[in-house]
């Protein structure tokens, strides 16, 4: 039994040294230069639709009576949020700061600005090509797009699978592990408790399908947002006088490279733009393909509407927290010391010992549950284009077992498989992007530019 258990454990070993060779592969600088090349065309090409944000996030705030679609505006965009908004925001910026030095959050910051229209040309498109099901609840996404825009339905369905695939991973396993870990170090709650109870608050709101995960994630997004960027704000205020150089540091260092010495030699320019324009794209998930299929559930009369609202998380999420983030990491001056991750933004929060830590633990935690109820959403859609409404019940009794799982076992492998089948479904809803560009563009003409947003 013993040389069993050794071989399966060298068996595992194995297969996760293959699953992170192929991590690194897919993505590598073609698939980045691929998301943010996308960016800037679609920046172009829909002349420059980030100076309508502030009309977007009002919008946000708004509903539309009487349109089709099963939630708000603000219901999509706060689940979209939800599972945006995760230890990205927070391991993800250290990450990228300590690999790439302080001008990663530059790089990082602007992947946000631009990854702006590419969340509102996908969600423009499942809004669109949106379909009602036979009990009436109203479902889109790539898969859709795919299907009935470009007649490849066979695309659409791996987009499905990967979907479903990876939302194990980055949306459910990793996520549980991380929060169940960091309560176990500071609470000194035991793994199994935490999970249980993640478990249970899991299934209590997916089960009750979109409309009850977007109540939940209405009251949770809006709440873990402020407590985290107040306590960031405080942090930053109590550092004021080092602010300025904070900033300067930051632009050089983004341009020069100069910043990065001592344990940092070699992570110059190069380094600092791709950290940053990775954890840019891993943490707004701009040109994934994930937000637009909760968009496509929204109550709109026309896809310009709630394209816009859509775009508006990616403002949120890495123009507004990432950055925030950022400027507290390396305005703590500890982003030198050679700690990395969550470890890193740990030590930046504990400059503000009466409650810095107590911060970063409600906010991970509410992070992390947030993203487990958004990638549920993602991931059962996914699963239902495939094998139909049938298939729902068992994803979900899978997906609340997962959660259980990820929280009391060490699951590296989860991690690598989620990031290869993540960057796979990137590609088909690309496609899609770059080939219906032209729609995206009349759409907008319509009922923007030279239309009525109402209409």
């Amino acid at each position: 039994m013993t040389e069993f258990l050794a071989l399966l454990s060298r068996f595992g070993q194995v297969v996760t040294d293959w699953l992170d060779i192929a991590s690194g592969y897919v993505w590598g600088a073609p698939m980045l230069v691929l998301l943010f090349g996308t960016h800037l065309y679609l920046t172009f090409r829909l002349r420059f639709i980030q100076r309508f944000t502030g009309k977007a996030i009002r919008l946000s705030l708004t509903r539309h009576e009487g349109a089709e679609g099963d939630i708000s505006h603000f219901g999509a965009l706060t689940t979209a949020l939800a599972a945006t908004v995760g230890t990205g925001n927070l391991a993800g910026v250290a990450t990228a700061i300590a690999a790439g030095g302080p001008g990663a959050v530059l790089w990082m910051w602007l992947t946000g600005v631009f990854g702006i229209a590419t969340k509102y040309a996908e969600a423009l498109l499942a809004v669109k090509y949106r379909v009602t099901t036979a009990d009436g609840r109203t479902v889109g996404g790539p898969m859709y797009v795919l299907e009935r825009a470009l007649n490849l339905k066979w695309l659409g369905m791996l987009f499905a699978a990967f979907a479903a695939i990876a939302a194990f991973g980055i949306g459910n396993m990793v996520q549980a592990n991380t929060i169940a870990e960091a309560l176990d170090l500071d609470m000194s709650c035991p793994k199994w408790a935490s999970g249980l109870a993640m478990a249970v608050f899991t299934a209590i709101t997916i089960f009750g399908g979109i409309r009850w995960i977007a109540r939940v994630c209405q009251a949770l997004v809006p709440f873990m947002a402020i407590f985290y960027v107040a306590g960031c704000l405080v942090l930053l205020l109590l550092n004021i006088d080092q602010l300025p150089h904070t900033v300067l540091l930051i632009l050089r260092d983004a341009f020069t490279g100069e910043a990065a010495i001592g344990g940092f030699a070699g992570a110059g320019v190069k380094e600092a733009m791709r950290y940053g324009v990775a954890r840019g794209l891993f943490s707004n998930e701009s040109g994934l393909g994930s937000a637009p299929i909760v968009a496509a559930a929204a109550q709109t009369r026309n896809p310009v509407r709630q394209a816009l609202v859509s775009s508006s998380g990616t403002f949120w999420d890495t123009v507004v927290i990432c950055l925030i983030t950022g400027l507290v990491i390396v305005n703590s001056g500890d982003w030198d010391s050679g700690k990395t991750g969550i470890d890193l933004a740990k030590m930046a929060f504990a400059d503000l010992s009466s409650f810095g830590p107590e911060i970063l633990t409600v906010a991970l935690f509410t992070f992390v549950f947030s993203t487990i109820l958004g990638w549920s959403y993602y991931g059962e859609r996914g699963c239902e284009y495939l094998f139909g409404p049938r298939s729902l019940t068992p994803y979900r009794i899978l997906w609340v077992l997962a959660v259980f799982v990820g929280s009391v076992a060490e699951v590296p492998a989860v991690w690598s498989f989620a990031d290869v089948a993540n960057a796979l479904m990137a590609v088909p809803n690309l496609i899609s992007l770059l080939l219906l560009s032209g729609v995206i563009v009349a759409e907008t003409r319509k009922h923007l530019w030279e239309g009525s947003i109402d209409e």
